[in-house]
């Protein structure tokens, strides 16, 4: 056998001597199951992702842990459910109270005491927080570059989002500052300029690659990218060049970015020493029609919980140690700080974690050690629990929702006046033989089936026997003095807030 012993991979520097391995994690924003080329989209144009699939491991059932951002990007980054760390209901806003809490352990944090360099390019979306507190140099992150929330949230209607100067579409927010470009702590521009964001995001992680080895430093670095979220936008190099419009040229110049990251990788001689791990937040937003994204042959998208709204496209790479496959375990975002940890011989955090270690099925196409997924909805509550549970190829909808993030489809299930629904015996779905949930098993005249639901119920009981809420962070509001401002002392804001 390839792999025999855990000196092979399980902090394998420590073991062996050779060099720390590299990590970079990519994170796309709304992008759905059936959005990429690699997972069947006739017209998306994804050649570096698609070469990421073909040469790496492609996941088939791999979920986040909620279906919208901010949520998403906090279990992420430390391998808990987001009720843990108090990161819900809904999305952090740029003038909000809270964050990401500073006693929650991040990857990045989890790596600095081995030496590891460690950046964050694109949005941020876990807080900014009075004197940037919660911004990603204050979680564990040398360096940072980036839109520390969605994009969308600033007024944009006179903004350019494409080459030479066609305006960004649809209704952005307003009545707040407009959208500012970071760099550590300090407003770099304000407003962003679309057109060239992606090139510095390129510059900035090819700068840090190319630093960290000329130092023989170990490095990680987090690019959870604006695309596809709406409004979407693209550069010179990429508008007009795919055959989706401008969805597909936002995801063309994600994917270029990551053409980019292969070169810088190529270039300095580690690749071969680097894993990259990509998804993506959430699913689709199907309200923005074709301009929202695709779930492919899954149930809905973003805002719920059913398939479309949390399984995401994932993959693997890592040339001469993970060989090209494709996997059909069940897999999670809250499962790479584990595996990131194993790789590196890091000391995971002493608390409550949810996620695994899936090295074995990087490295071997191994079995899974994740028994069951949790589905909680964008509002998570002790009173109502668990909205849905996976455990094997089995889903089980405790309650449905829709979402107006899902509008637009013609399945009613996904429509924000589809309103909460309790299921007692619970909606039963095999998702192999129907991934589109379209199809509830009966229990009736099935002991199989009755003897699985009383498993689920057992799963489920005691997983929230062990789910201890955390504070609320966006339940503390918002304050429009803790907007991110350049010039924090002009009149009247927020329209004067701008620089570069």
């Amino acid at each position: 056998e390839r792999f025999l012993g855990l000196c092979d991979f399980t902090a394998k520097a420590v073991c062996s001597g050779s060099p720390p391995s590299n990590f970079i994690l990519l994170f796309a924003d709304d992008l759905g199951f059936g959005d990429l080329g690699c997972y069947g989209h006739p017209t998306s144009l994804t050649p570096n992702l698609d070469r990421l699939a073909a040469d790496g491991l492609r996941f088939t059932d791999f979920y986040c842990t909620s279906p919208v951002c901010s949520p998403s990007r906090a279990s992420l980054l430390t391998g808990r459910y987001q009720t843990r760390s108090g990161v819900y209901p809904g999305v952090f806003y740029p003038g909000s109270r809270g964050g990401l809490p500073l006693n929650e352990t991040t990857i990045a944090e989890m790596l600095k005491p081995l030496g590891y360099a460690t950046a964050a390019m694109g949005k941020w979306h876990l807080g900014v927080g009075e004197n940037g507190m919660y911004l990603p140099t204050q979680q564990g992150f040398d360096h940072y570059l980036g839109v520390p929330y969605s994009h969308d949230m600033g007024p944009c209607q006179n903004l350019t989002c494409f080459p030479p100067d066609v305006k960004c579409f649809g209704n952005c927010d307003v009545g707040v500052v407009t959208i500012p470009l970071m760099h550590n702590d300090v407003i770099k521009q304000q407003p962003v300029d679309f057109l060239d964001l992606e090139r510095a995001y390129s510059d900035f992680a090819t700068d840090f690659i190319t630093q960290s080895t000329r130092k023989k430093q170990p490095f990680f670095l987090y690019y959870p990218s604006h695309h596809t979220h709406y409004p979407q936008y693209a550069g010179p190099a990429t508008a007009g060049r795919s055959r989706r419009g401008p969805f597909g040229d936002a995801l063309l110049e994600f994917d270029s970015t990551v053409g980019n990251l292969l070169s810088a990788l190529e270039h300095t001689g580690v690749l071969n020493n680097t894993l990259i791990l990509f998804t993506a937040d959430n699913g689709p937003e199907l309200m923005r029609m074709s301009r929202g994204g695709n779930a492919g042959p899954l149930k809905c998208g973003k805002g719920t919980t059913y398939e479309g709204g949390m399984r995401e496209p994932a993959i693997a790479y890592w040339p001469g140690t993970i060989t090209p496959g494709v996997t059909h375990e069940l897999a999670s975002t809250l499962d790479i700080m584990p595996t990131i940890a194993g790789l590196a011989g890091a000391k995971l955090p002493m608390v409550q974690l949810d996620g695994v270690d899936m090295t074995d099925i990087l490295v071997n196409h191994g079995p899974s050690k994740r028994e069951a997924m949790m589905f909680y909805p964008t509002d998570p509550s002790e009173k109502y629990g668990l909205f849905a549970l996976r455990l094997g190829k089995y889903k089980a909808h405790f309650y449905t929702r829709g979402a107006g993030h899902s509008e637009t489809t013609p399945d009613q299930d996904c429509h924000i006046i589809s309103f909460l629904k309790p299921h007692d015996p619970p909606l039963l779905f095999d998702l192999e033989s129907d991934p589109s949930e379209n199809y509830p098993l009966s229990p009736l005249g099935r002991p199989d089936l009755q003897a699985l639901l009383q498993r689920i119920g057992v799963v489920k009981k005691q997983f929230e026997a062990s789910m201890v809420f955390g504070e609320s962070q966006i339940g503390k509001g918002s304050d429009p003095d803790l907007e991110p401002c350049c010039t924090p002392h002009c009149t009247p804001k927020p329209s004067c807030c701008q620089c570069g």
